[in-house]
């Protein structure tokens, strides 16, 4: 297992889950599948200290993020990764608010010194991604979590100037210090805005990153699992991590039985 040092272990006081794993487990494996009786054993676990680790569920974040207000419909909804287009759907599923929906493929890398890119998934640069302006009147920007806020403000950067300013962003959950470097830019609605520093007292992870490969991404290395770097498992459970990584390891067996990291979702 790579430990990758120059990432020293984040310590949040409160790490926020997001549960994006039940209903995968469950359409891939059947609820009544062993997957899916690890799946609830894992959440059982990892809330053990409930003050600490907190499990969101999409429901909860949908109807805070709703409660903003309405929308008029958009003329064009961009989301960032697969994450930000599935977020996209559900919302214009609720709300009718996204009836053009793009993908921007990029995601956060590790530059193996400590820091982070974003790079395209696909190799196609970003402002080749994406689409022509020129008759979209209002344009949505739509991602899951907006933690630093670099993958956000990198799309919001390659925007003309014009067409930021008629951007409203979108996103379920995130830093509330993040928040504001994006609101500095464009306006942003947000399900969750957790107060706190970044890693030392709040953090966010999604469950599949704990148990599938698609948790942290290198430019030259294939993807790791959460639980593939222990010292992180052991900053977030204390006093458990070796239980916790046992479950997601017993998981991923499953989930991903040939060790290539799983298309997700």
């Amino acid at each position: 297992m790579r430990n990758a040092e120059p990432y020293a272990a984040p310590t949040p006081k409160v790490l926020y889950i997001h549960d994006d794993l039940s209903d995968y487990v469950s359409r891939q494996r059947g609820q009544a599948s062993a997957a899916c009786d690890l799946t609830r054993e894992l959440f059982a676990l990892v809330c053990r200290e409930p003050r600490r680790v907190v499990l969101l569920t999409l429901e909860s974040q949908m109807a805070r993020l709703l409660a903003h207000g309405t929308f008029a419909p958009f003329a064009l909804a961009i989301g960032i990764g697969r994450a930000g287009e599935r977020v996209a759907q559900q919302l214009h599923a609720r709300t009718g608010w996204f009836p053009k929906i793009s993908r921007v493929d990029i995601t956060r890398e590790e530059d193996g010194h400590g820091g982070y890119n974003v790079a395209a998934t696909t190799g196609i640069p970003l402002a080749r991604q994406l689409p022509p302006f020129d008759t979209e009147s209002s344009l949505a920007l739509v991602d899951d979590t907006v933690f630093s806020g670099l993958t956000m403000r990198t799309v919001l950067f390659a925007l003309p100037p014009e067409v930021r300013a008629r951007t409203q962003a979108f996103c379920l959950r995130g830093v509330a210090a993040s928040m504001e470097r994006i609101a500095a830019l464009c306006s942003i609605a947000v399900g969750l805005a957790a107060p706190g520093r970044l890693l030392d007292e709040v953090s966010f992870i999604n469950a599949s990153g704990l148990v599938m490969r698609v948790g942290i991404r290198h430019p030259k290395q294939s993807p790791q699992a959460f639980f593939e770097r222990p010292m992180w498992m052991h900053a977030w459970f204390p006093g458990y991590a070796d239980e916790v990584i046992i479950l997601c390891q017993r998981l991923n067996a499953i989930l991903e039985p040939d060790g290539r990291p799983a298309q997700f979702p």
